[in-house]
C-alpha cells in the first residue's frame, strides 16, 4: 500500500494531504476523513476560488493556467503556514496538478506533510470526469490521458498510496489502516456512523 517515501522533513501526522489526478475523490474523501478524526478539512481549490474571487474555470479563461499556479502556490503556501501555527490538524486536498509544481513540492517537504496519493485506474478517472463540469484542464480523452502520464511520476513520489477505485468508505478504510491518523481526543464515530446520511 506504501510507495516511495516523500523525502524531506520529519513526518508531519498533523498535516495530511490528499493528492491524485482530477476525479480520484480528493474532497470527498477529504471531507469524510476530516469528520471522522474532528481534523480540520481544507480544499485547497475552494481557498484560490475564493482568494481570486472566481471560479477555477473562470481563473484558466481569463487570467491562463500561468497565473491560477500563481495562486495556487500563494494558497498552499498561506495554508501550510496557517496549518502551522493552529493547533488542530488539517486534511488538505490538493489540486490535481499541486503536486506536479515544483514550487509547490518544496512547501510540502519543508512542511513535513504526509502525502496520501488516491490512487484511481484511468478509465474510472475519465467516466467520472466526463460528466463533472468546471475541469478546465479537461477537454478530450487523449489529452486526459496524456496529463495523467505527465502527473503519474510526481504522484508516485508519495508518502503512502491507496487504491482510490472504490467506494468512499472503502477509501477512507485504507487511510484509516495506515496508522498515521488519530482522532481528535473522545472522538469515537464508526467509518459506518460518517458514511451515513
Amino acid at each position: 500500500m506504501t510507495s516511495t517515501p516523500f523525502s524531506g522533513a520529519p513526518a508531519n501526522r498533523r498535516l495530511i494531504c490528499l493528492i491524485g489526478f482530477m476525479g480520484s475523490g480528493k474532497t470527498t474523501v477529504g471531507a469524510l476523513l476530516a469528520r471522522q478524526l474532528a481534523w480540520r478539512f481544507v480544499d485547497l481549490d475552494a481557498r484560490i476560488e475564493e482568494a481570486a474571487g472566481l471560479r477555477i474555470t473562470e481563473i484558466f479563461e481569463r487570467l491562463g493556467e500561468p497565473t491560477f499556479r500563481e495562486i495556487e502556490h500563494q494558497q498552499l503556501a498561506n495554508t501550510l503556514g496557517q496549518a502551522a501555527e493552529d493547533a488542530t490538524p488539517v486534511i488538505l486536498a490538493l489540486g490535481g496538478g499541486t503536486f506536479a509544481q515544483s514550487t509547490n513540492i518544496t512547501l510540502l517537504r519543508d512542511a513535513g506533510a504526509a502525502l496520501v496519493w488516491l490512487d484511481c485506474p484511468m478509465d474510472l478517472l475519465l467516466a467520472r470526469c466526463v460528466t463533472m463540469t468546471g475541469r478546465p484542464l479537461f477537454s478530450d480523452e487523449h489529452s486526459f490521458r496524456q496529463l495523467y502520464e505527465q502527473r503519474l511520476p510526481f504522484y508516485r513520489q508519495a508518502t503512502y498510496r491507496v487504491d482510490a477505485g472504490g467506494a468512499p468508505r472503502h477509501v477512507l478504510e485504507q487511510i484509516l489502516s495506515l496508522g498515521i491518523l488519530q482522532p481528535a481526543a473522545g472522538v469515537t464515530k464508526s467509518t459506518e456512523e460518517i458514511i451515513q446520511p
